[in-house]
């Protein structure tokens, strides 16, 4: 498989979760202590931690640690990467994989 497609769906698996998506959400306004996210869902610590393991992972987010706390913040360039890979797979494009199928045959042709 096409490491475009590798790389690009692991965002996109990330954010399957609907509580991944909505701390994506929250960090669209700007970075967070996850003592703060902590308070809107009700999750443990740890929890929360796998979840935000996940989101750098994909490179949504960054984390800086103060003290004790980790402070979150959505990753510009990371953010462009995928607005890219949603774009490349949602335009017709030369080297596009339907392309590579039989052009003009459809399953039931001459039928």
């Amino acid at each position: 498989m096409n490491k475009i497609y590798l790389e690009g769906s692991k965002v996109f698996k990330a954010l399957g979760d609907p509580k991944r998506a909505m701390i994506v959400d929250m960090l669209s306004c700007g970075e967070l202590c996850a003592c703060k996210i902590l308070e809107k869902f009700e999750m443990a610590q740890s929890t929360l931690s796998h979840h935000m393991k996940i989101l750098c992972e994909c490179g949504l987010v960054v984390g800086r640690n103060e003290g004790k706390w980790t402070h979150y913040s959505l990753s510009t360039d990371g953010i462009a990467k995928t607005k890219k890979f949603f774009d490349y797979i949602t335009s017709d494009k030369e080297n596009c994989i339907c392309k590579e199928v039989n052009p003009g045959r459809c399953c039931n042709a001459g039928d």
